[in-house]
């Protein structure tokens, strides 16, 4: 799809296909045979004690752990439904995972009771009713991308991590390797289906479609960016319009050594990644087709990594890129890169999903390149010689393209004119050095936002929230923590907010709140 229909689109809020009842939104036998499912597995009552309990309660980053009094494997919404309705009617707090990849410990909360774990709800095919392509929650962006692909020959712009699961990924936006060139997964999203909690605690399963008519569109809307855990449980999404991926694809490594490289080599380099990103975050910009990622590391690690993918028809764009990065950094990098299928490169990515660190990130959008006194930040944190960490870096990601070709109002995704952003983690293994690892990841990112006292001026991402944002130790400036997600968009969550989820049933550290 071009940017020019994509933008039309959202404008017009125009989508063929009428609402199915809630009857529907089970397979039918002609879903079921498409799909190649046997029965819905579950539901499964996970219980202190079972053999099976630790693991389900250890999917995640290791620095939290739950305790809950169960945990509920489901694999249908009917499944979904049932559970949130013993849990409204026995008063326990619930929670929901899908890959287990949330970087706070939300789910882990000791105040949940219940943890609804989607891993039976992997489906993905083609409804001929809605005439789009349906993704149930507990599904993996790997196998997301897997089915799409083979089946049709398309695929949603979402993720690298191929083990990430689709639930809270897409309803926090969706942001991935393709998103430059086609957008953000959620920008494609046609209806979302929701378990939700009235205000006398019935519960019930809906459907909420972009459809201009519908009265529930708002509820669809806050999926396309209003992250994850805070309206219902998301048990399905449906998608049309998808982008077919290129046929072939050149992922790439590029290292940048740090034996030879003094602070001004340094800063040049980030700043030619900033200064490239600046250059070429326009929707329509050829270099649009080319993603990659730096990641700035301590000198322990021994270099800074460059990688990422572009079109195997656009491979003298990676040479420019990579040239331009070098420009007076001083060090000769070394250079490795190959050309594969597309679905083969993206489901090669993942080698460490990351569960086995205890881990803190942070994150930071930015329409321009560091400044002098940010590099200067970045350089004394990542070489101080009073700290060590297994893990201790900050990427850089090139944004944009096509992302910022969608207005902002038209999706819950309020960032639609950044040209970088910035991750920032530390992972270590060891419980009893959390002080150590929190405390510098902390002064490294108050040191690198100093002027704007300790947040960024252009937001963050929530799919990497970051707790400390509601901490007035770290953020002593005058935006609460959903200005830095949300911007302007957060009032109008709220009224999201208050229709489908009036009790609050569906909350945690960075869910949005009643007004």
């Amino acid at each position: 799809m071009s940017q020019h229909s994509r933008r039309d689109l959202f404008r017009a809020g125009v989508v063929t296909g009428a609402m199915a009842s809630v009857a529907a939104l089970q397979p039918t036998p002609a879903h079921a045979a498409l799909m190649g499912c046997a029965p819905p597995l579950g539901p499964i009552r996970v219980r202190p004690g079972d053999p099976r309990y630790e693991d389900l309660v250890r999917r995640g980053n290791r620095r939290f752990v739950g305790t809950p009094d169960e945990v509920r494997v489901v694999g249908s919404t009917q499944q979904v439904v049932e559970a949130v309705r013993d849990a409204v009617r026995s008063g326990r707090r619930v929670a929901v995972r899908a890959g287990g990849h949330g970087f706070e410990g939300f789910v882990d909360d000791p105040e949940v009771r219940m943890v609804i774990d989607l891993s039976g709800m992997t489906g993905v095919y083609f409804d001929p009713e809605r005439s789009a392509y349906a993704v149930e929650a507990g599904a993996t962006l790997g196998e997301v991308y897997r089915r799409l692909y083979v089946g049709w020959g398309v695929t949603i712009p979402g993720g690298s991590c191929p083990g990430v699961g689709a639930g809270g990924h897409i309803a926090g936006g969706g942001y991935g390797q393709l998103s430059r060139l086609h957008g953000l997964a959620a920008d494609y999203l046609h209806a979302v289906e929701v378990v939700v909690v009235d205000r006398v605690g019935d519960v019930r399963a809906v459907v909420a479609s972009r459809e201009p008519s519908d009265p529930r569109r708002e509820l669809w809307w806050a999926h396309t960016g209003g992250g994850g855990g805070n309206f219902g449980v998301v048990t399905r999404y449906w998608f049309r319009s998808l982008p077919q991926p290129p046929a072939r694809v050149v992922n790439f490594t590029v290292t940048w050594p740090w034996q030879g490289m003094d602070e001004h080599g340094f800063h040049q380099l980030a700043a030619n990644f900033g200064t490239w990103c600046e250059r070429y975050s326009a929707p329509g910009a050829p270099q649009t087709r080319l993603y990659s990622e730096l990641v700035l590391t301590r000198r322990a690690a021994g270099a800074h990594v460059l990688s990422g993918q572009v079109p195997g028809n656009a491979a003298d764009l990676l040479d420019e890129h990579v040239a331009t990065l070098g420009q007076g950094v001083g060090v000769t990098p070394s250079r490795s890169q190959e050309t594969l299928p597309w679905l083969a490169a993206t489901l090669g990515n993942e080698t460490d999903d990351g569960k086995g660190w205890r881990l803190k990130v942070k994150s930071a959008f930015h329409r321009t390149s560091l400044t002098d006194r940010q590099l200067a930040a970045a350089y004394h944190h990542l070489t101080r010689s009073d700290y060590d960490a297994p893990a201790g870096s900050l990427s850089l990601n090139t944004y944009g393209g096509a992302i910022n070709s969608v207005p902002p109002g038209a999706t819950a995704t309020a960032q639609r004119d950044s040209a970088m952003l910035l991750f920032y983690l530390a992972g270590w293994t060891d419980p009893a050095e959390d002080d150590r690892h929190l405390g510098w990841m902390r002064e490294f990112y108050r040191d690198m936002y100093a002027d704007t006292h300790g947040t960024p001026a252009d937001g963050a991402y929530i799919n990497y929230p970051d707790i400390d944002l509601t901490d007035p130790a770290w953020n002593k400036s005058d935006r609460p923590w959903h200005a830095l997600y949300y911007g302007d968009h957060y009032p109008r969550l709220q009224a999201v907010k208050a229709r489908w989820d009036p009790q609050d049933v569906f909350r945690h550290a960075l869910s949005v709140r009643r007004a």
